[in-house]
């Protein structure tokens, strides 16, 4: 059996949303463990033309955000991995997040972050939770829906 990792999404991954299913691609093992929230405040901001989430690696700026952990082996942590461009792009690192029904039980999870940023996205709303559909009205536009060649990236960093 391969090494299992935690990891706890926060926007397009979480059950429900539109990359959700990376998951489950080339079959390897996911199982949801239990829904959570960050120990330290972080800004979660929707940005680019494709409202994308991002979480901005600003420790004590924005809201404690609340995600999902799963429990992943080697082969969807490195689907994530490609998904998230990590280290290139979002880069992950591993942190305290509180149990949803027990804030007195906490767990050590990777976390995708985005650690280089223009400054003035730490101007944006933030957001304590995500949903593609939600009251914002920025709905994610799914990387097939995308105009090829177009690099959001540079509105980013």
């Amino acid at each position: 059996m391969s090494k299992l990792f935690k990891v706890f999404v926060y926007g397009t991954l979480k059950s429900g949303q539109p990359n959700h299913h990376w998951f489950s691609k080339d079959g390897g093992y996911y199982k949801f463990l239990f829904n959570a929230t960050t120990l330290i405040k972080y800004p979660l901001i929707i940005a680019s033309q494709y409202n994308i989430p991002f979480l901005l690696y600003s420790p004590g700026h924005g809201k404690n955000v609340k995600g999902e952990v799963y429990e992943v082996d080697e082969t969807v942590l490195a689907n994530l991995d490609i998904l998230e461009d990590h280290p290139n792009w979002y880069e992950r690192q591993l942190e305290d997040v509180y149990y949803d029904n027990d804030e007195n039980k906490k767990d050590k999870v990777w976390v995708y972050f985005i650690k280089k940023f223009k400054s003035e996205l730490l101007e944006k709303d933030t957001f304590e939770c995500y949903d593609s559909k939600g009251a914002h009205g920025l709905k994610y536009v799914e990387r097939y829906q995308r105009s090829a060649g177009d690099n959001y990236k540079n509105e980013i960093r």
